[in-house]
């Protein structure tokens, strides 16, 4: 009941409940938690799970670039209010109206509704964009490494699977069976499976 997609299944059915023991409020906007039924599909796509798992192992450095950029938006959103306050008419009224221009300059979004005036507010653009699109980079550089190690490494579990397999020089419907579900557990594709077991087997063979 505590799990992932049984959370998923409470939020999705909750407004049900709601609205039969409150009656009068008008709760149509929770309608949209139903929308979270979409999220169950990570339970036959492993992609989400590998993605979140690549997270998890390189999480310090993950957080440690997160920090940094979180670093880089207060100080731009401080910076620009400093340097516009006082001669831009909106946008710039507090430091969290800055926040939204800070966010969009340093995702490299750049919507253009928001722009600096000054000569100060616009070297502190030009810096945050360079620095947001280097910030963003790394985070980016970080997540993808982290998942090719990931599946380079499962490359290697499957393929130490098919040498022993092969010991014997033959493939067995028992041994079949249990590197099919190892594919399918690793989310392999048949082809790359199926390469895997081929290099082994003339690896063998030149032997």
């Amino acid at each position: 009941m505590l799990s992932f997609s049984g959370l998923v299944d409470l939020l999705s059915i909750l407004p049900f409940y709601l609205r039969a023991f409150f009656p009068y409020l008008d709760l149509r906007i929770l309608r949209a938690l139903r929308l979270l039924r979409i999220l169950k599909l990570s339970h036959y796509n492993s992609a989400m799970e590998d993605l979140f798992e690549a997270i998890n192992e390189e999480r310090r450095s993950f957080y440690a670039a997160s920090y940094l950029f979180a670093i880089l938006f207060i100080l731009s959103s401080t910076l620009m209010y400093f340097a516009e306050y006082r001669t831009h008419p909106t946008g710039f009224q507090s430091i969290p109206d800055s926040m939204y221009w800070a966010l969009i300059t340093l995702t490299t979004v750049g919507y253009g509704d928001i722009t600096p005036i000054t000569v100060a507010g616009k070297l502190i653009a030009v810096s945050s964009a360079i620095l947001g699109v280097i910030v963003v980079a790394l985070i980016t550089g970080i997540v993808a490494s982290s998942f090719n190690a990931q599946l380079e490494r499962r490359n290697i579990i499957f393929e130490d699977q098919v040498r022993k397999a092969l010991l014997d020089g033959i493939l067995d419907h028992t041994e079949k069976a249990d590197l099919e579900r190892l594919r399918k557990q690793f989310g392999m594709t048949k082809r790359r499976a199926d390469a895997l077991i081929h290099q082994v087997q003339n690896m063998r063979a030149k032997k």
